[in-house]
C-alpha cells in the first residue's frame, strides 16, 4: 500500500483540484546506536532521504521514543535531517512520546519545533558511562586475569583490573567534550527559547513535558495528528516512511528460527542478551 501511494504521489492530477498537503512521518524508537534493537544512521538514511522527496510535501515529522544511546549516531542522524530540511526548505517537527531524553532529545533538536505530551520525559542533556568491576569476584572464584597490551592506555578501565585514577580522569575529559558538543547543539537549535539557567538545563536532569515547556526545551504540548491538522488543515495526509528492508530482514531471521536453524550463533546470542540487558537499563533510568 505504501509503495502504491508513493507512485500515485508522483503522478500529475488533472481536473481534481489541488492535492492535499503531505507530512512525511519518520519514526525513531529504541536505543540509538544499538544495531540489534535500536537504530543508527545506517538504517535510517534511506527513509530520511525518501521522506524529503514525497510529492506535495508540507513538512517532515519525527516521532521519537528513545532514551538515548550513541552521541555520534544521534549527531549524524540530526545533521542528515537538518541538511535535507535546509536543502529542500521544508520545516521539521518533532513529537516526543514516552521519552525523548539524552540522545533522543539531541535528535529532537533537529526539528524546528518540538512537541511533547504532558507526561513525556524530556531532557537528560548530559553524558553517562557505566560499567562493572569484577576484580574481587575473580579473586573469589580463583580466576587469573591475563592481559597483554602494546600501549599503556590500551586496556583503560578494564573491568577485571583495579580502577586507576588516571583512567577515570581520562574518561571524564572525554565526557566533558561530548557534553559540550551536546550542549552547543541545544544552544544553537533552541536559542532564545531556552528559559532556564544553563546550569540547570545542562545538568543531565530530565523533566516532564509540561516542565520542559516552561524551560523552553519544547515548544508546546500536543500530538502529531492534532498539531499537524492545526498547522496544515484537516485534509493533511500523514505519510509514514519506513525502511522496507527492515521487514524482510526480520521475516528472514524469524523463518530461519522456526525452521529449526538457529538465527544466531552462540557468540551472537550472548551479545544479543547483553544488548537487551543494557537497553533495559537505559530505559530504566527514566522509570520506563
Amino acid at each position: 500500500m505504501e509503495l502504491l501511494e508513493r507512485i500515485l504521489d508522483t503522478l500529475p492530477v488533472r481536473g481534481f483540484g489541488p492535492r492535499k498537503p503531505v507530512v512525511a512521518v519518520l519514526r525513531f524508537e529504541g536505543v540509538i546506536g544499538n544495531l540489534q534493537r535500536g537504530f543508527s544512521l545506517a538504517g535510517q538514511a534511506v527513509p530520511i532521504e525518501r521522506a524529503f522527496k514525497l510529492r506535495n510535501l508540507a513538512a517532515v515529522a519525527l516521532t521519537i521514543n528513545s532514551p538515548g544511546g550513541s552521541p555520534v549516531q544521534s549527531a549524524l542522524i540530526a545533521k542528515r535531517i537538518r541538511a535535507l530540511a535546509d536543502e529542500n526548505n521544508v520545516p521539521v517537527f518533532a513529537f516526543a512520546e514516552d521519552v525523548a531524553a539524552s540522545g533522543g532529545y539531541w535528535l529532537a533538536c533537529a526539528a524546528d519545533e518540538i512537541y511533547a505530551d504532558d507526561s513525556s520525559i524530556i531532557g537528560s542533556i548530559g553524558v553517562v558511562s557505566g560499567s562493572f568491576g569484577f576484580t574481587e569476584l575473580i579473586k573469589k572464584i580463583g580466576v587469573e586475569r591475563r592481559l597483554h597490551t602494546a600501549g599503556d592506555k590500551k586496556a583503560i578501565l578494564d573491568p577485571f583490573t583495579p580502577e586507576k585514577a588516571n583512567d577515570v580522569k581520562h574518561l571524564k575529559a572525554l565526557q566533558r567534550d561530548i557534553h559540550e558538543s551536546f550542549s552547543e547543539t541545544v544552544r544553537a537549535r533552541r536559542g532564545k527559547r531556552l528559559k532556564g539557567s544553563e546550569k540547570k538545563i545542562f545538568s543531565g536532569a530530565f523533566w516532564t513535558g509540561g516542565r520542559a515547556l516552561e524551560l523552553g526545551l519544547v515548544d508546546g504540548i500536543g500530538d502529531l495528528r492534532s498539531v499537524m491538522r492545526q498547522r496544515f488543515g484537516d485534509k493533511v495526509k500523514l505519510r509514514p516512511v519506513r525502511d522496507q528492508r527492515s521487514f524482510w530482514k526480520r521475516r528472514f531471521r524469524l523463518s530461519r528460527g522456526f525452521a529449526g536453524v538457529p538465527a544466531a550463533g552462540g557468540d551472537e546470542l550472548v551479545a544479543g542478551v547483553l544488548a537487551a540487558v543494557e537497553e533495559r537499563l537505559i530505559w530504566n533510568r527514566f522509570g520506563l
